[in-house]
């Protein structure tokens, strides 16, 4: 066995372990990781492990044609080869994402269920974090000899092909939706390194449930897939990771470690593939590199966008900070930002999801760590180095760069490394290639000013340590003058004590009785052939929120009314109607006296309110601390903006709204038509409502312990 040898990577001070590596392979895009998975596991004897943020049962492994009689998609797959094999135990190991990703993911009901068809399938999902953290390790590990790790889950959306090509039928997901083109990265190894991995699998089950698994027995012959060409043989290769806090453990952030020394070792190029550009120390690392006069090239390769809406507004924003900055920086001229771009694609792109990097011919970093500030000290990520020795791992390393340039510019790892020797320089190569069919587009990154404005710094959105409350409300709320008297307070006081009166009135009393659900729904049906009964259900949102009705039970009446989708349009518009009108109430009487009579706390809150507002009104409706007609008093009587209170309230609005109105609807259903299918629809709707309190509910439990 050839000496682990290294000069940067260093055990305990920027990686876990550095371990002996019989076999490394490279994988480009899911279709190649996919079938490589599945042809391992074929191999399995004694155990499979694997650690993901997201898994889908249905997922289809193979798309191109079956190689084996076993089924296609990954729950029947696991599934069969329990049953096949009698030694064999597949434990899986998910973040516990409870309904933050419910519509996102596959259904939680039907998704916990598929788990549980066999007694050595086990899955269980990790809550072992902090708060607002998650576990974003990529890892699977085939009897401690073969593993994987990277930027891939084994969920929907993922598979692809290096040629990303338009309206590929193969390219669907388990919603038969065509996805957008994608593309990710992953390693393969064998031997010690896989072992190492398994051990860190194993210390992550045993974290999230108390169980100790078993270490495998050694086998004599490795199970490789059979359609993985072998890239390096017997080298060295080092585990880095990142864990928040928790427990009494200590932060690890090996990883921020040893991409910091990454970015100061370069001497000529840094090649970077990544999901998200966010993190400060890493653009501080780069800054200080591109204003030295002998630096590195550096080339990134980022996507286009980096998601949906939400984070259009929220990580694109703290992206194109960073690259501002970057830019004003490079005054040598040895930046370029690019996305990769195909004909054909129309408003589609071609979405980055690796998380790589290559430091000259020496280096190369892959794992699940994104270049954002989660991932440096917050969530629990994975990635692999491999250093280079000798001539065989360097051509290994300047060999895997050029096939991804190849890929991203439509030409073969021959051309693309001809044009970097040619010319001596990285940015000359890729721009002589650059204008094809395929092509690497220079990335503006550019977002609109009101989102660059509203948008906080990264603490909140993109936090690199966990945050409890009272840190969360320190940030949301800045230090302000008490100014409290008798005099001041009567007002308020009186106005706030009728407003909680009425609504525990309502919630309590005898009072709630005439204006239950059955008596609104049958005056609200009694309108229900006048074409101005939406109207008038708006109206009596604006009532209900001056005298304190339940916005709740206005929703329901609403949806009882009206039908699921209208009754949530009708809801959303009432409830913000409502909303705006009674900030306005508590604008006009509560500005005077609310700041003065409250003190510290609310003046404080006042002011966060003002600076953070769009992202704290959307966070008061989402986490209600106080009735709906409450919150919005108080916020008329703050700093905050009304364009910023409208905004936030209605974002804040769509989920509860949402909620109400389809659990209200199946209600509906299931007693008109009370049948097996629809009690069956209405049991899932309320395990998913039992899901999130209990979740709530641990979290608080948790929180208490922790100020104890």
């Amino acid at each position: 066995m050839k000496p682990l040898n290294t000069r940067l990577l260093q055990p305990s001070a920027n990686c876990w372990r550095l371990a002996h590596a019989e076999r490394v392979a490279f994988l480009i895009d899911g279709a190649a990781y996919f079938r490589a998975f599945r042809e391992a596991v074929c191999q399995a004897r004694h155990s499979v492990l694997i650690l993901g943020w997201d898994i889908d049962t249905r997922l289809r492994l193979i798309r191109d044609g079956q190689t084996d009689a076993f089924p296609e998609q990954l729950g029947d797959f696991l599934y069969a080869m329990v049953r096949l094999r009698r030694d064999l135990r597949i434990h899986v190991l998910c973040w516990d994402w409870a309904l933050l990703y419910a519509l996102e993911r596959q259904w939680l009901p039907l998704y916990k269920t598929e788990w549980r068809r066999h007694s050595r399938l086990r899955f269980h999902l990790d809550d072992q974090y902090p708060f607002g953290a998650s576990q974003h390790q990529k890892v699977v590990v085939i009897d401690d000899q073969v593993a994987f790790a990277g930027g891939l889950d084994l969920c929907k959306n993922r598979w692809d092909t290096p040629d990303h090509m338009p309206n590929d039928a193969r390219r669907v997901n388990t919603d038969n939706e065509i996805y957008p083109p994608f593309h990710d990265v992953q390693l393969v190894v064998a031997g010690e390194t896989a072992a190492s991995l398994g051990a860190l699998a194993r210390e992550r089950w045993r974290r999230a449930t108390g169980e100790n698994l078993r270490v495998p027995p050694e086998r004599n012959d490795i199970p490789w897939p059979q359609s993985v060409t072998l890239d390096l043989e017997n080298h060295a290769v080092a585990i880095a990771r990142t864990e928040a806090s928790h427990n009494g453990r200590e932060t690890v952030r090996e990883i921020e470690s040893l991409y910091l020394e990454a970015i100061t070792s370069a001497r000529r190029f840094l090649y970077i593939e990544n999901q998200y550009l966010t993190a400060w120390r890493i653009d501080e690392a780069l800054t200080q590199r591109l204003q030295e006069p002998e630096g590195p090239e550096i080339v990134i390769v980022l996507p286009l966008k980096t998601g949906d809406w939400l984070e259009q507004h929220t990580m694109d924003v703290l992206r194109s900070r960073l690259l501002r900055r970057l830019r004003e920086a490079d005054r040598h001229h040895r930046l370029r930002i690019y996305y990769p771009h195909q004909e054909g694609l129309g408003k589609e792109y071609i979405y980055v999801h690796s998380k790589l990097m290559v430091v000259d011919n020496s280096l190369l970093l892959i794992g699940s760590a994104n270049l954002n500030n989660r991932s440096m000290g917050f969530d629990s990520e994975c990635v692999l180095a491999v250093e280079t020795t000798d001539d065989r791992s360097r051509r290994f390393v300047m060999e895997l760069r050029d096939r991804l340039l190849g890929e991203h510019l439509g030409a073969t790892p021959e051309t693309v490394a001809e044009r970097i020797a040619d010319t001596d320089s990285l940015i000359s190569g890729v721009e002589g290639l650059r204008g094809g069919q395929r092509s690497l587009e220079l990335l503006e990154g550019a977002v609109p000013d009101y989102a660059d404005e509203l948008l906080p710094d990264h603490t909140v959105v993109d936090p690199e340590k966990p945050i409890n409350v009272e840190q969360l409300a320190d940030r949301l709320i800045p230090e302000e003058e008490r100014r409290s008297t008798k005099r001041q307070i009567a007002p308020v006081l009186a106005l706030l004590i009728a407003v909680l009166g009425l609504a525990a009135a309502w919630r309590w009393t005898p009072l709630g009785d005439l204006l239950n659900t059955a008596a609104l729904v049958e005056t609200i049906e009694g309108l229900g052939s006048h074409t101005g009964a939406p109207l008038l259900m708006i109206v009596a949102y604006l009532a209900g929120g001056f005298i304190a009705i339940p916005v709740t039970l206005l929703i329901i009446v609403t949806v009882l009314a009206f039908g699921s989708w209208w009754g949530f349009g009708i809801a959303l518009a009432g409830a913000e109607l409502s909303a705006l009108a009674t900030f306005g109430v508590g604008h006009w009487l509560g500005r005077p006296w609310v700041r003065r009579f409250a003190g510290k706390r609310v003046n404080r809150l006042s002011r966060r309110l003002a600076d953070r507002g769009i992202l704290a009104m959307t966070t008061l409706r989402i986490m209600p601390v106080a009735p709906f007609t409450v919150v919005n008093l108080v916020a008329g009587a703050s700093h905050i903006q009304f364009r910023d209170f409208a905004i936030g309230s209605l974002l804040g609005l769509i989920p509860g709204t949402l909620a109400i109105s389809l659990f209200t609807d199946q209600v509906a259903a299931t007693i008109r038509k009370p049948d097996l299918p629809a009690f069956a629809v209405l049991a899932a709707v309320v395990g998913g409502i039992v899901v999130g309190l209990w979740a709530l509910r641990r979290w608080a439990e948790r929180r208490s312990k922790s100020s104890d």
